[in-house]
């Protein structure tokens, strides 16, 4: 595009208003993780993460002040910090409403604005001005994919975040 937008708008979990509730899978290395996870912004740049079992007990609690994760709570089995850091970036990619772009290319039907987060390159795809996906890349591969579908007011009703570096995979059906 000749011009390029100064921020990309991510509108998922922006409102202060809402608790956004989301039926969750977790499929990390050769574990199984179900339950719900709760997403609530408290204030600009800061989130509140909960993941428990349906029964209500904690898997993990997380707290984001901008791009710092504080670890309220977090089950054995998930407390490593590969994991951790992992989860950290996907869920800043998730809750972050701007960041920075860098360049922007457009076609008939879809809008790609590029940015970087965390020292990453992220491309948000965007259909007639909804986002549909953005894509984590590094060393010109894509790494992670973030895929919404289900759009209502600003709110996504299923996400889907997939690795193709490591064995992950996120699935969250909104409730």
């Amino acid at each position: 595009m000749e011009t390029v937008p100064k921020t990309v708008l991510n509108p998922y979990f922006s409102d202060t208003d809402k608790d956004y509730v989301y039926k969750t899978k977790i499929d990390a290395f050769d574990k199984s993780f179900g339950g719900i996870l709760i997403v609530k912004k408290i204030a600009s740049e800061h989130h509140r993460i909960v993941f428990t079992t349906e029964l209500g007990n904690t898997i993990f609690d997380f707290e984001f002040k901008g791009e710092s994760l504080k670890i309220k709570r977090i089950l054995p089995e998930m407390d490593k910090k590969l994991l951790i850091n992992v989860l950290k970036r996907d869920f800043l990619v998730l809750i972050r409403k701007n960041s920075k772009s860098l360049d922007s290319y457009f076609n008939e039907e879809k809008t790609m604005v590029e940015s970087v987060l965390l020292s990453k390159k992220h491309y948000y795809t965007f259909e007639d001005g909804t986002l549909q996906k953005i894509v984590r890349t590094g060393n010109g591969k894509e790494k992670v994919t973030f895929l919404f579908s289900g759009i209502n007011d600003n709110i996504a009703e299923a996400i889907e975040i997939l690795h193709n570096n490591v064995k992950l995979k996120i699935n969250l059906k909104a409730l």
